[in-house]
């Protein structure tokens, strides 16, 4: 859990930053700078953490499996990588931002925000109207917007498609909501029905954002252009790029390193070391292939490791009321990516079949 404090703790930091070079404005909110801050920083700082949380649970069989250095992605101090794996980055944490705002609000945590009831009384569709409680994803996108989108002050093309993929990652809270409902009539007729809108689980947006990144779009532009700075042609050229791009689709300009290899210097570790999946229970078609793509495709091979796991077992409730439980002992085996050949012609072979390092 140790990683996940810093992680956080290093997003607040790069949050508190914001509200020392912007002031909140009056018509958008019922507070300004420190009050807001005060009030709204706990959500944020949950919800940066269930992004990074989320963002490891998708990747976990991927040879980039959303490191600590993954953090420093998503500010704008950080590295300026534009993959595809950094737009996912973008997303998912804005995602989970905007997403703990929401439900917060709807939860009555904030005294200036509660349920979303604007539309309560207007016909919805047939046979049904809205009422209830409805999760206010307006006033969570709002807020997040503010807090997140501040981290990009510059001007060029990377700010762009991080302000961008960002956006996405709010749609993609909106785009996986839920329509709930309940019956009205006489003896249980359901001759009506009165409708809101819910949060999905968040690993719903976390599994929809993952698709988006497997099928992001690729930004082309002229480099020299891109190097223009702030100047209109640039800004320009940046606006054509976008215009043809959807804003709930994820966008990235530049290739994805070899994600098999280590570099320190851009926070990567290799595969070398990592578990993989082969012949365990319920395994998605994914997990089942990680060992071939983790270990074999990144010319390492496969060790197995018998390791001894204890475990609480035989739990028995005595009157009253203590639980007791006996302590089992079970040998597993476990698989991980050894035994580097990486001079050896077959994973030369290897690799110039696969072209996708990032997978």
């Amino acid at each position: 859990m140790v990683p996940f404090h810093l992680l956080t703790s290093v997003v607040l930091c790069v949050y508190c930053r914001i509200f020392s070079v912007a002031a909140w404005s009056v018509n958008n909110f019922l507070m300004t700078g420190p009050k807001a801050f005060l009030t709204y920083s706990s959500s944020v700082q949950v919800g940066a953490q269930s992004g990074i949380t989320e963002c490891k649970h998708q990747f976990a069989w991927d040879r980039w499996n959303c490191p600590e250095s993954a953090l420093q992605l998503s500010t704008h101090n950080g590295l300026r990588s534009a993959t595809r794996e950094t737009s996912f980055v973008h997303a998912i944490s804005s995602a989970g931002v905007m997403y703990t705002l929401t439900r917060n609000c709807s939860m009555g945590d904030f005294e200036n925000c509660g349920c979303d009831d604007s539309r309560n009384g207007q016909i919805g569709g047939r046979g049904w109207i809205w009422g209830g409680c409805s999760d206010n994803v307006k006033f969570g996108e709002r807020i997040s917007k503010e807090f997140v989108d501040a981290l990009e002050t510059g001007q060029d093309v990377r700010a762009a498609m991080n302000l961008h993929n960002k956006a996405a990652g709010r749609m993609a809270v909106k785009a996986t909501m839920k329509r709930s409902c309940k019956c009205h009539g006489v003896s249980g007729s359901c001759s009506i029905q009165t409708c809101w809108l819910q949060l999905s689980e968040f690993r719903e947006i976390g599994n929809y954002l993952k698709l988006k990144h497997d099928q992001a779009q690729k930004l082309d532009m002229d480099k020299r252009r891109m190097r223009a700075g702030n100047s209109a042609d640039n800004r320009a050229a940046i606006a054509e790029a976008f215009s043809t791009i959807a804003r709930t689709e994820l966008i990235y300009f530049e290739e994805s390193p070899d994600y098999c290899m280590k570099n320190v210097s851009l926070g990567l570790y290799g595969t070398e070391g990592r578990e993989c999946l082969q012949s365990a229970r319920n395994l998605s078609q994914w997990e089942r292939r990680s060992c071939r793509r983790l270990c074999h495709e990144c010319g390492h091979k496969v060790e197995e490791r018998r390791t001894e796991i204890v475990s609480s077992c035989n739990c028995k409730f005595h009157w009253c009321c203590t639980v007791k439980c006996e302590q089992c002992k079970q040998v597993v085996t476990k698989r991980f990516c050894n035994m580097n050949y990486r001079n050896n012609t077959q994973f030369n072979n290897i690799r110039r079949k696969n072209g996708n390092h990032g997978r």
